[in-house]
């Protein structure tokens, strides 16, 4: 039945080698704390705190390595808790997005844009791609099965790379409305 695996993104950071320097202090490097389904991607020992011009969300990881772009993923619920306008994007899609500081135990970044809510999306390699029938930047609809929560999921991304891991990615708020639990797959419906 072609199902893959459907996991959890909880609120994370993303940060430059210059915005991590100004927070942790000059010449700084991640910590390796849990390496992520996503080959060469993990969480980080380190933390920062994110403030919105309501509330303040603490001890938030910081997902390495480090990127080209700063880029802070919320759940719509996170955003609007803090007050900050996060609209739906992909990764990396962070032109006229939502603003926040970032503050950690040296210094802190005021970023200008760069708050999204993660667009649910399946990573695939090109031979997964081939195998479900799709390509990159497809736009399908995943079932997820749970008893007494199934759901569709609709407007779901496919992002074909060699550099990819089978799986599907949604935020905290989609993984309550479908009662996820630690391991859930999904299949994508036509």
């Amino acid at each position: 039945m072609n199902q893959f695996i459907v996991e959890t993104s909880a609120r994370h950071v993303h940060v430059t080698q210059k915005d991590l320097e100004t927070l942790f202090g000059a010449g700084y490097e991640l910590t390796v704390k849990k390496m992520l389904s996503q080959p060469g991607q993990y969480a980080s020992a380190e933390r920062v705190d994110v403030v919105g011009p309501k509330k303040t969300l603490t001890g938030v990881s910081i997902l390495g390595p480090v990127r080209k772009e700063t880029q802070v993923e919320l759940s719509l619920t996170d955003a609007r808790s803090i007050g900050v306008a996060a609209p739906i994007r992909e990764s990396g899609d962070v032109a006229g997005s939502g603003a926040c500081k970032l503050v950690g135990p040296c210094g802190e970044v005021e970023l200008t844009q760069g708050v999204i809510a993660a667009k649910r999306h399946i990573h695939m390699t090109p031979a997964d791609a081939a195998e479900y029938d799709v390509k990159d930047k497809d736009v399908v609809s995943v079932k997820i099965d749970n008893e007494g929560r199934a759901l569709i999921f609709g407007d779901v991304v496919v992002r074909v790379s060699d550099s990819y891991a089978l799986a599907m990615h949604i935020d905290t708020d989609e993984s309550n409305a479908a009662a996820c639990g630690r391991e859930v797959y999904g299949t994508i419906v036509k």
